[in-house]
């Protein structure tokens, strides 16, 4: 499968954001997720998802007054598993979209409409976020670079989708894709289950370039060399077990 690299040239989204369900898997970010809520808020987007994977201490105490839906599990159990409660809800509520957000601050509300485009236009029924379509890419470290570098050729050799990122937690899906994709690993070789998923329902899948802005702390939530090849491990038993 080919997937498709453009530019889009961003224009106001065309629908009532009642039918898009911002999703966002947390696990103990209690400093960072009500400004990341808030910036969604002041972009206009009313149903924001936010699904607490067990946090050390419940999300709920920052987030009771603020006009958003709180799905907290019980346990830990992975950020696939945080995706998937969330499509689940999206699709039970009968959402047209869903755009799946980290909870870290790393991502940029005013992205969402550039991967609601392709959607909206019949284009795409996943558009995947992309840090290294831009002439100039969000800054990161080397060593970052050289772990995503891997995730894409790994993400290649298991799903047959070659992509300028890899990982990227800044996706949007259609209705169709949201009943389609079944995410079934818990935690981080989702984001290559998705691929697979895409591929195994011959969905149409685009890059769009986003910005990713990059702290210390949001730099500490990320992967390292030892989290893609627990990566990989969890790519090869999902092949020889499915």
């Amino acid at each position: 499968m080919n997937t498709t690299y453009f530019t889009v040239t961003l224009q106001p989204v065309n629908i009532d954001t009642n039918d898009i369900f911002i999703i966002i898997p947390c696990f103990n970010e209690q400093h960072s997720i009500v400004n990341v809520v808030n910036n969604l808020l002041q972009q206009g987007y009313k149903r924001i998802v936010v699904v607490d994977d067990g946090s050390a201490e419940s999300l709920q105490t920052v987030l009771q007054h603020m006009p958003v839906v709180y799905i907290r599990h019980a346990a830990n159990l992975g950020q696939g598993a945080s995706l998937q409660t969330g499509f689940e809800y999206a699709c039970m509520h009968r959402a047209l979209f869903a755009v799946t957000f980290d909870a870290d601050g790393q991502h940029q509300a005013m992205d969402i409409p550039a991967l609601l485009e392709p959607l909206l236009s019949g284009k795409a029924d996943v558009t995947l976020g992309s840090r290294f379509m831009e002439k100039n890419p969000s800054a990161m470290p080397s060593s970052k670079k050289i772990v995503l570098q891997l995730a894409r050729f790994i993400n290649l050799l298991f799903s047959g989708i070659l992509l300028s990122d890899a990982h990227n937690g800044l996706r949007a899906f259609n209705q169709k894709a949201l009943r389609t994709i079944a995410i079934t690993e818990n935690r981080m070789a989702h984001a290559s289950e998705i691929l697979f998923e895409i591929r195994k329902h011959q969905l149409q899948v685009q890059e769009v370039p986003v910005q990713v802005l990059y702290t210390d702390y949001s730099l500490q939530k990320g992967q390292s060399a030892f989290d893609s090849i627990k990566i990989l491990f969890d790519l090869v038993l999902h092949k020889l077990f499915r």
